[in-house]
């Protein structure tokens, strides 16, 4: 047989081969010279990169492919997909600590992050942390090297990265908000709100980069990146912090929310309004109803232009209800106003009213919720297609993409899970692998994580006060 095949025309044998899988490639090309050449055409391992990641634009990388074969690009990242899903310790990941701040770890962000179309054997994770101690910090998450600190100032709340124009964003103790250049952590912009317990959002209005701002007076401030100057200030909800807010992803509509009272309910703003509307002057926005006030988590949901769900205590009994929403514009005789439709509600019986909880959205129908030591993925129509205990102590931190779920702990662990699809039973959960965040003597376990497509960050909360970061990088 195999002298019959290497008999055939070149176009024949390639003809031949674009229905072998991968495996079969390999092995016929170690038959024969005919095979090999055959084996080796770029146009069947285009093929099998596309037909195994057709979700990816290609178009992200046919120059990074350029300088590698197709075949080079599918094995280096077949492996690594591999070895992110196996996640033998010494083998698959190597595991770093990433140390120098001296205080509590209040956040961290991917400054330069490497994803599935990138040509990501040549390339370094850049991220970006803040402390109390006053520091925002890059660091090279390969190379395990921190590449700049900034100046001391007030402790730090929150963090933010500006990905379009390789900046970060932090705001302070007294309400400072300060942008940093991302390559040399050189100081671009200040900017201050007047008022301490501020929460930032990088999001985009008109196609520019903008940083939301809520801060504790219930003010909405919405700022240029990263010249922090100001486009618009606006009272949503008043003398209670806006510590809730979400860009849709159409970019037309920005969700702002108080956890602090049961007074208001959450308002959703027509992006360019904000933008727009002189000071002074009320933004067109719209309020959702009273009923499903008290909210204390909220997700867009991404393949839907402006579906939002929103986790709410519930009127009906002592736990929480889960609600989503489509928000729109409705058009009358002479104008247009924002209207937002209830398209269902459902109960989490599960929980008690003062349960915190995590909430995410993969795709159109499935919610991923994480309470307690519990991760459970719901229908948007409310019925629970899995349920895990993983964890023995409270999850502190969820992110999750079309790949993976990657949840932190209390217990000092990360757990990663991937994602598998049955035609009968639909989406579920299947957990792979714990990556061990070091010593319940020395820590108190995990308060955030963050991934991109080579590696896992998460913030260990020290009992010295000295937070440490666990970088694990995946081999590639």
């Amino acid at each position: 047989m195999d002298t019959l095949l290497s008999d055939l025309p070149l176009d024949c044998l390639i003809s031949v081969f674009s229905y072998l899988h991968d495996e079969d490639l390999i092995m016929a090309s170690h038959v024969c010279k005919a095979l090999h050449e055959a084996a080796e055409t770029p146009w069947l391992w285009r093929k099998i990169c596309l037909q195994r990641w057709g979700f990816c634009n290609i178009a992200n990388f046919l120059s990074e492919i350029g300088k590698q074969s197709w075949k080079s690009y599918y094995m280096r990242r077949a492996l690594l997909e591999l070895r992110m899903k196996a996640g033998r310790s010494g083998g698959d990941y190597t595991c770093q600590s990433l140390r120098g701040h001296d205080g509590k770890i209040i956040g961290v962000v991917y400054l330069a992050g490497i994803n599935a179309a990138s040509e990501f054997w040549d390339q370094s994770s850049i991220i970006c942390s803040a402390s109390t101690d006053g520091t925002v910090r890059a660091w090279d998450v390969q190379k395990v090297t921190q590449l700049w600190s900034s100046p001391v100032q007030n402790p730090l709340c929150d963090i933010v990265a500006d990905l379009q124009n390789n900046a970060v964003i932090t705001v302070d103790s007294t309400g400072t908000v300060k942008a940093w250049e991302g390559s040399t952590g050189q100081e671009v912009a200040s900017f201050s709100t007047g008022s301490p317990n501020n929460t930032l959002y990088a999001c985009s209005i008109n196609d520019k980069p903008v940083i939301a701002v809520g801060s504790s007076n219930g003010s909405l401030h919405t700022l240029k990146s990263p010249s922090l100057s100001k486009l618009s200030s606006h009272v949503v909800f008043d003398s209670f912090r806006v510590n809730v807010i979400l860009s849709s992803p159409d970019k037309k509509w920005i969700l702002t929310a108080t956890k602090d009272s049961s007074d208001f309910c959450p308002k959703v703003f027509f992006s360019p309004s904000l933008y727009s509307c002189p000071e002074g002057e009320a933004p067109d926005s719209v309020s959702l109803p009273e009923l499903f006030s008290e909210s204390c988590a909220a997700v867009f949901v991404p393949s839907h232009p402006s579906r939002v769900a929103l986790i709410h205590s519930s009127h009906v009994s002592q736990g929480k209800r889960l609600s989503i929403f489509d928000i729109s514009m409705k058009k009358t005789r002479y104008e247009e106003e924002p209207l937002a439709q209830l398209v269902e509600s459902f109960e989490l019986e599960q929980w008690s009213a003062r349960t915190s909880i995590l909430l995410q959205a993969r795709d159109s129908n499935t919610l991923v919720l994480a309470a307690g030591n519990q991760l459970s993925v719901y229908s948007l129509k409310g019925v629970l297609m899995h349920r895990m205990v993983d964890h023995t102590q409270p999850i502190t931190s969820l992110c999750m993409d079309i790949f993976r779920v990657v949840t932190a702990s209390r217990d000092l662990s990360l757990r990663v899970l991937t994602w598998n699809y049955d035609s009968q039973k639909g989406l579920s959960l299947e957990s792979q692998y714990t990556l061990l965040g070091g010593s319940h003597t020395m820590s108190r376990g995990f308060t955030f994580v963050a991934f991109d497509y080579i590696s896992i960050v998460g913030s260990v909360e020290a009992v010295n006060g000295k937070d440490v970061l666990k970088a694990y990088t995946f081999n590639t």
